[in-house]
This record gives C-alpha cells, structure tokens and sequence, in this order.
C-alpha cells in the first residue's frame, strides 16, 4: 500500500531540502509580482580630442607630430621655442577645449617648458574637467593608470622644486656666513654719507635739495641716511692695531 506521501513523490512533487527555499510551483511562479530590472547605465558621453604640436623653428617639418595627431578634431601648431610663454597657438588651443575634451601632444615635451610647467598645466586642464594625452610616452588621465603615472611626475616635480630651494638656501646662508650679503648694491656709500654730514654740519648748513645734487642722489634716500644715528666708535672699531712690545 502506497501511503499518501509515496504518491506525492510519485506524482513528481518536488521534495523539500533542509537549509534551502522551498521551491515554487508554477502557478506561484506566474502569480508573483514582476521585478523590475534596473535600468541601464548610460554611456558616458566623450568630448573632442584637440591636437597640438610644435616645432622650435619654421624650417622644421611638423608633419611626423601631425601624422600620429591624425585622429584629433582640430589640430594647433606652433613654431616657437618651448622656453617661450607666448605661445599663441596653445593659448587658442586651451581656450576651446571644453569639459569632457582631452588635449594630445605627441610628446611630453610639445607641451611643457619643464616638469613644474607640464605639471601646471595638466593640473589646470583637470580642474576644468579636461583630460590630457601623449602619444609616445602613453599617459592619458582619462584612465586611472595615467592619472597615476601623472601623480608620479607630479611628486618629482614638487622634489625637485624642494631640492633647489634647499640648495638656494644653503647658497645664501653660506655668503652670510662670508660676510656677503645679495641685494642691489647701497647707493648712499660710506664716503656720500660722510659728505652729505659734512656739508649739513658746517655753517651755514646746505640745504637737502643741493646735498641730494651734489651726490646724484634722490632727496629721500638723503633724508633718510642723515636721520639714522650716526655710528659709534664702539659700533664701529676699525681695524684692529697690532701692539708694539
């Protein structure tokens, strides 16, 4: 004799697993809501891609930057040294790029007067929301490793910047330590002070306006020298005498 659950199995009914969810029959399948999918992502909209080369003189050919520059919507040439700011081909280039465009060199060096420079101004094309290519050293921060190939050039640049300041400093305090100090040299010299005292301490005194032509001399400069404190011998010892045994 069959029991009652014999015949469910026998009929095909699914037999229910311990730890699992209970399986659905068809018309608990047809009778359930439909979910809806998400919809899809749209893509993300991509700019122009603006070209720019150049070469230092106008005897040079650009035709190997512009080739490999094929692709770029408009392409901006300039025949101008890489040590020059004016640059009017790269100032119209940056002028027209737009957020979600990407700015292609063929190299790194088309673009930056140095690493600080280059740096710079990938730098102010990121806050615009721009992006920037180069075909031969293939950095593009439109993508996260060039964005870090990028971060790394950056962090040189700033070493570098730390390096000569740090030696600049170490220059200055070394002439300091020589007795020499920078700056452009004093135009009221001890000799035109010594006059210019002179010539208001005798009777009668001469006036600041013939003092400051004798010497070729501004009257404020004048002016100012003779209303410090005159030095004293103790301020000012000269030079030490050998004593005589």
């Amino acid at each position: 004799m069959v029991t009652s659950a014999g015949a469910k199995r026998a009929r095909g009914a699914p037999t229910p697993t311990p730890g699992r969810a209970p399986v659905r029959s068809a018309a608990e399948v047809v009778a359930a809501p439909v979910q809806k999918r998400p919809a899809p992502r749209k893509p993300k909209l991509t700019g122009h891609l603006v070209g720019y080369a150049r070469v230092s003189t106008a005897e040079q050919d650009p035709a190997l930057q512009l080739d490999a520059l094929e692709g770029c919507w408009r392409v901006f040439t300039d025949h101008a040294s890489g040590s020059r700011k004016d640059r009017p081909e790269l100032v119209a280039a940056l002028d027209i790029l737009r957020r979600g465009d990407t700015l292609v060199v063929w190299r790194l060096d088309r673009l930056g007067r140095s690493l600080p420079h280059l740096i710079d101004t990938v730098t102010g094309l990121r806050e615009r929301g721009v992006g920037f290519r180069s075909v031969t050293e293939a950095v593009d921060t439109t993508t996260a490793g060039g964005r870090l190939v990028f971060h790394l050039f950056g962090a040189l640049a700033e070493f570098e910047r730390q390096l000569i300041r740090d030696r600049t400093l170490a220059g200055l305090a070394a002439a300091r330590a020589r007795g020499r100090v920078g700056g452009r040299p004093r135009s009221m010299t001890p000799a035109k002070l010594r006059l210019a005292r002179a010539m208001r301490d005798q009777t009668p005194p001469v006036s600041l306006g013939q003092i400051a032509a004798e010497l070729g001399l501004p009257k404020s400069t004048v002016a100012r020298n003779l209303a410090a404190p005159s030095p004293t011998p103790a301020d000012n010892p000269g030079p030490a005498r050998t004593r005589r045994r």
